[in-house]
């Protein structure tokens, strides 16, 4: 733990003139407020207010903040009181630590209930003095380097909040290099995993390229020294966090990021950055579009540099920022840079608004509160511009909801709550019905138009952008393709008990699990219904001595048969009246032959050679041919005497088309229709009609019948659709 002196020498490096005696003082009165207390490490409670201290000492700031800083947990965690601070050491140290007081109090949200009103009290404490926020932000960075002496279970939550809130508040603010290390200690926290996996790719290229850094440094100084430019030349690896958030923005691997190196060039001059960018560019060739002038148009957060990527030395794409030395050190430490807190001004808060973009901008969003009728007004349209990788909407109640860039409706309504996402049809952003692919941006209000009974398309797991909504998405679509298939398999198993003249219970079957190797009732009955289970073989289970009459297969047609023909299977063979039967097992005529009765296909969704198909005797029209997995057979479970047990016989030299029907549920947007038949036509599918209807505004339901060989070929087709961007849900219509 730092000591008495120590803290005063820290001070002195930088401020000859520090009150000794007032850092003195509050290192006492701290020390005794804070008494036998222990933090979860294990250490003194009072090492964690000395190490945020020091953290701003490294950026040089007044007695006040340091004296803060040492104080700041006091009239929270100990007996202390903001009347003893203001008598003891001052007002203006009392305000200091009593905005954080009530800021810590506030346990700054995560992303739960008031998060609004919190958000609105941390930013008017920070804009009536923004050293609160520099405190508070030193007091983030001690409390993520030593996380992991907190319970695990609290990590991840305190690492997100980081990433949330502080380190988007700390680039706001210009402190580039404080959010940088914010971010990379909270990725280690919140995904652990590919924290690990980037770090341990970035030490593999750090060892593999490390003469190639030098070499580029040592060039580049070659060649601005030729020139008579004076600069320093550093190079150095990307974070891991900046790694992992490119790769995860623009959906590519480690492999195919092009600029994970970085080269700084530091001058005297404004000028000389612009002679530097000569040389350079007249020197390598530059990557078009990564050219960006912060000089002469600096960002809101006061970051003056010229950006440039260029293929150098090596052939390697290498990210060059330029600047002068006090360009260099706003841009690391942001508004602690400015002179406001190093000369003993810390009360001439129109300085600091002359000298920093990022207060006099935080400062006029407050005045913009001051002006309003309303606090909401104020968080819409001004004050959530804080954080750049994050846009904040809100519910018609007022909730707020804070999403990524690039958030959709979609992601607002899982963010609500998953019931709400999975139920959604549309929306309404700002009282006009929109798509529910748009894009949502900072103060917008989301209100989401709900159907129960609606399962979200799986389409919807390529356009949502949180982790939330797209895991939701799989989860639910599982969870209803799953129910489908259990609903069918139950059906089936049902009637292959019937057939088999046992008698079904769902706790008979549960007893015979085991046998199946499932281990679950709704898993069987899933397995049945896709077919990975014959349906006997569960009848089997639950009774061992059943014995299943499989057919053989296919044998030799001896009578004449029309364009395809049916043979019968599973020990259940239908005469046809007046037809001469030779054996049991002959074929169904189907036409062209005397005594014959005409045989078709279910209307809607045919049957396809390799469907496992039933047929349906109906008196004066013939037999219907149905796949087993048809609901439509729902219709006859009363009617056993109508069903004949029947399979394909349809010689391999033979080539015919057979009717199938497809539901396509695909985005409503220009040339979706042509992939769609462009697919069909590429896997030599034959469509013969299609119809569309408007299930929202952004999808599209169709139905189509086309004309294929089997079913394989069908299986083909509906591969493919589901491989196009467009399409959200293919499947069978079993009629």
């Amino acid at each position: 733990m730092m000591r008495q002196y120590e803290l005063v020498e820290r001070v002195r490096r930088y401020n000859a003139h520090t009150d000794e005696a007032l850092l003195n003082r509050a290192y006492v009165y701290a020390m005794r407020a804070h008494g036998t207390q222990i933090r979860a490490s294990g250490d003194p409670y009072m090492s964690h207010p000395l190490e945020v201290a020091a953290i701003l000492t490294d950026l040089r700031l007044d007695d006040a903040t340091i004296v803060s800083a040492v104080l700041h947990d006091t009239i929270e965690d100990t007996e202390a009181t903001r009347e003893e601070i203001d008598t003891l050491f001052s007002p203006e140290i009392g305000a200091l630590v009593d905005g954080l007081t009530k800021i810590k109090r506030l346990d700054l949200v995560s992303k739960k209930a008031a998060q609004a009103e919190n958000l609105r009290k941390l930013l008017l404490a920070i804009a009536d003095d923004v050293r609160v926020l520099l405190v508070k932000l030193a007091d983030r960075l001690h409390n993520m380097r030593t996380l992991h002496h907190v319970p695990v279970d609290k990590r991840a939550r305190i690492a997100e909040e980081t990433l949330d809130i502080y380190a988007p508040l700390a680039g706001r603010m210009g402190m580039q290099e404080m959010r940088e290390e914010l971010e990379n200690l909270a990725f280690r926290h919140f995904m652990p995993e590919a924290c690990a996996t980037v770090e341990e790719r970035l030490e593999a290229l750090s060892r593999e390229s490390g003469p190639l850094i030098e070499r580029i440094e040592r060039e580049l100084d070659a060649k601005l020294a030729a020139s008579g430019i004076k600069a320093e030349v550093s190079g150095r690896l990307k974070r891991p966090y900046s790694v992992w958030k490119k790769m995860e923005r623009k959906s590519v691997s480690f492999e195919q990021l092009s600029d994970i190196f970085g080269f700084r060039v530091i001058v005297d001059a404004a000028e000389d950055c612009y002679r530097v960018l000569g040389v350079i560019h007249t020197t390598w060739p530059s990557v078009p579009g990564r050219f960006k002038d912060y000089i002469s148009t600096p960002k809101q957060n006061d970051y003056r540099s010229i950006h440039t990527t260029i293929v150098g030395p090596g052939s390697r794409r290498v990210e060059l920022q330029i600047r002068t030395r006090d360009m260099d050190e706003v841009a690391e430490l942001g508004i602690a840079a400015h002179a406001l807190y190093k000369d003993g001004r810390a009360g001439d808060k129109d300085v600091l608004a002359r000298e920093s973009r990022a207060y006099s901008w935080l400062r006029r969003t407050i005045e913009t509160l001051a002006e309003g009728d309303n606090p909401e007004e104020f968080l819409e349209h001004t004050k959530l511009e804080l954080f750049h990788d994050q846009v904040f909407c809100f519910t018609p109640k007022g909730r707020l909801i804070a999403l990524p860039r690039g958030a959709t409706p979609i992601d607002f309504a899982y963010a609500v709550h998953t019931d709400v996402g999975n139920t959604a049809v549309g929306c309404k952003v700002n009282g006009r019905i929109v798509p529910l692919l748009s894009e949502l941006h900072n103060g917008d209000e989301v209100e989401i138009v709900r159907a129960q009974g609606q399962v979200p398309p799986a389409a919807w797991e390529s356009i949502a952008v949180t982790g939330k909504a797209r895991s939701a998405i799989r989860r639910a679509t599982r969870t209803a393709v799953r129910k489908q298939y259990a609903g069918l398999g139950r059906r089936i198993v049902e009637r292959a008990f019937e057939r088999a003249g046992k008698a079904y219970a769902d706790d008979k079957l549960k007893a015979a699990l085991p046998r199946l190797a499932r281990t679950s009732l709704d898993d069987v009955l899933a397995a049945v219904g896709r077919g990975e289970i014959f349906s006997g073989d569960v009848v089997k289970a639950v009774y061992p001595d059943y014995k299943i009459d499989r057919a053989a297969g296919p044998a030799p047609d001896k009578g004449g048969r029309g364009w395809f023909g049916i043979r019968q299977a599973e020990g259940l063979v239908f005469k046809v009246p007046g037809a001469e039967q030779e054996d049991e097992t002959r074929s169904i005529p189907i036409r062209g032959l005397d005594g014959d009765l005409p045989v078709k296909f279910a209307p809607n969704g045919g049957a396809v050679p390799g469907d496992r198909i039933v047929g349906i005797l109906t008196k004066g029209e013939g037999i219907t041919i149905y796949p087993i997995q048809s609901p439509a057979l729902t219709a006859f479970d009363d009617q056993p005497e109508r069903w004949l047990d029947v399979r394909w016989d349809i010689e391999d030299t033979e080539r015919h088309r057979f009717p199938a029907q497809i539901a396509v549920t695909a985005i409503n947007e220009p040339g979706t229709l042509a992939q769609i038949a462009a697919v069909v036509g590429e896997n030599d599918g034959n469509i013969d009609s299609i119809s569309i209807t408007g299930r929202s505004q952004d999808f599209r339901e169709m139905v189509i019948d086309l004309e294929v060989w089997d079913l394989k070929h069908l299986n083909a087709i509906i591969g493919q659709l589901k491989t196009k961007p467009v399409v959200s849900r293919v499947e069978r219509v079993n009629g």
